[in-house]
């Protein structure tokens, strides 16, 4: 079929398309307002219908449908097999009354992209069920970009309009009980499977809605599947390991999409089950295999500002819940004060994770954030404070060969003057330069230096082989180096 003979049973006449199988530009408007109105109208349908010369079919399938169906799309006794179903079986109905002549691979596109607007999320669904795709990023109707093995790549897919984008955008954050508008006009929300939403419409996104997905693995990823693509060595899974179970308090920092939270994940699965575990997080992620779990998730304000409550509160409360253990998703702001305090006073073992560059910067972060909390506290005592809770911090980072890899382990030593001082016990061999195909060669290697934390572990009857700290053990005792 021509395009041409797309445009005109789309609902596009004749005229109103170039030689070149394009729209024309609107004829200019005359002087009444009703005049630009059609016009406007005329312009966004032609615009929708460049990029899909089918769109107005699809309109009129998707209005037939709900004419045919109506509230029974919302009745909640029928299961999602069920409704899909049933929608498709409609759809097939109605493509039949609008008698417009489909081969069968047009019909089968057609139902897809028409229940996945109804049912799904629109253009955006494919992404979503491809295993290979890591994060979905949708600016506005114009581009949809998905990253794949690191990499970003530019996709041939759209939303036909803004408009249609809301709907989907509008779609997720209720199904969460999120709210977004012209008065919050940005959200961060989650899929039923756990993958991490975030969208944000005009006034504050000048170019149109704009919606970013992080994917989850349908599989959980565990310490195997790191050490096996090149994310963490063997000896550094079982240093970790020694330290989760031993009750160190961690702290995982690294930039946007470096995989904190999949390594966290992995981290809390070394938690033993007879352990009681609160987790408190902004939009739920964590994805804890142990049975004993409380899952605590902060909830915005409602439309008259009131009724917020937020990670700090949650994190007060968490401690008359009786934990073992800790997990906040992400600390972010003066809620790294309480953590601080929770891990001081007798919760060892917690987990967290902070947007840092380097193990050295993480520390000036949690500086800065404990000061947001609104406490005028000398800056040594809050050096003190984070030295004397957090033991470890595993640095993260996103290579540019578009891998993940764990690319250093510190231990925080303690105070030096006004100073907290750092131990490298694993640093990522950058010097290995590169392989064929482009990747990073280096990998995760101890420096030889034993913890000051190692006498720690051996009191709990975990003993660290000589192994896991490479050839060249040396012992670090009070004195220094």
């Amino acid at each position: 079929m021509k395009l041409g003979d797309r445009f005109r049973e789309a609902g596009v006449m004749k005229d109103e398309v170039e030689p070149g199988g394009m729209p024309a530009a609107p004829a200019p408007a005359g002087p009444s307002m009703s005049r630009y109105r059609e016009e406007a109208d005329l312009d966004e349908e032609v615009r929708a219908t460049a990029i899909d010369p089918l769109a107005n079919l699809k309109r009129r399938a998707s209005e037939g449908l709900f004419a045919r169906l109506g509230d029974q799309l919302y009745d909640a006794s029928l299961s999602r097999k069920q409704l899909h179903t049933f929608v498709v079986r409609e759809l097939d109905a109605v493509l039949q009354d609008e008698d417009i002549p489909l081969d069968a691979d047009e019909r089968h596109a057609l139902v897809n992209e028409v229940k996945n607007d109804i049912l799904g999320y629109g253009p955006i669904e494919q992404f979503l069920a491809d295993d290979s795709v890591s994060e979905v990023m949708v600016n506005g109707d114009s581009a949809i970009f998905i990253e794949r093995a690191g990499m970003i790549y530019k996709t041939e897919a759209r939303f036909v309009s803004q408009d249609h984008l809301r709907q989907v955008i509008e779609r997720i954050v209720t199904g969460v009980g999120r709210r977004i508008d012209e008065s919050s006009a940005m959200v961060d929300a989650r899929l039923p499977d756990g993958s991490r939403v975030n969208a944000i419409i005009p006034p504050l996104a000048v170019d149109g809605p704009m919606l970013t997905i992080r994917k989850f693995a349908r599989e959980k990823l565990v310490v195997d599947d790191l050490v096996r693509n090149g994310s963490m060595s063997r000896q550094c899974a079982d240093f970790l390991e020694a330290c989760v179970v031993g009750k160190l308090n961690i702290l995982i920092a690294g930039g946007t999409g470096t995989g904190k939270t999949t390594l966290l994940n992995v981290l809390s699965s070394w938690i033993p089950e007879r352990e009681r575990i609160v987790t408190i997080e902004d939009s739920v992620e964590l994805q804890l295999r142990q049975e004993h779990v409380i899952r605590l998730e902060t909830r915005p304000p409602n439309t008259e500002g009131k009724g917020e409550v937020a990670i700090r509160d949650l994190l007060k409360n968490s401690l008359r819940m009786r934990p073992d253990r800790i997990v906040v998703g992400e600390c972010r702001g003066g809620e790294t004060l309480d953590m601080l305090q929770a891990m001081n006073t007798g919760h060892e073992g917690s987990l967290s994770t902070v947007h840092a560059n380097s193990a050295r910067d993480a520390l000036a972060r949690l500086e800065t954030m404990v000061l947001m909390a609104g406490m005028d506290l000398p800056v040594r005592a809050i050096r003190e404070q984070v030295a004397s809770a957090i033991d470890l911090i595993v640095h993260i980072s996103r290579l540019r060969d578009g891998t993940r890899r764990v690319t250093g382990i510190d231990e925080v030593i303690g105070m030096e003057g006004e100073t907290i001082t750092l131990g490298d016990l694993f640093a990522f061999d950058y010097s290995a330069g590169f392989t064929e195909d482009g990747r990073f060669a280096g990998e995760l290697k101890p420096t030889g230096i034993r913890p000051m934390f190692s006498d720690r572990l051996e009191q709990q009857g975990i003993t660290l082989s000589a192994d896991v700290f490479g050839d060249g053990l040396s012992v670090l005792d009070g004195g220094g180096w």
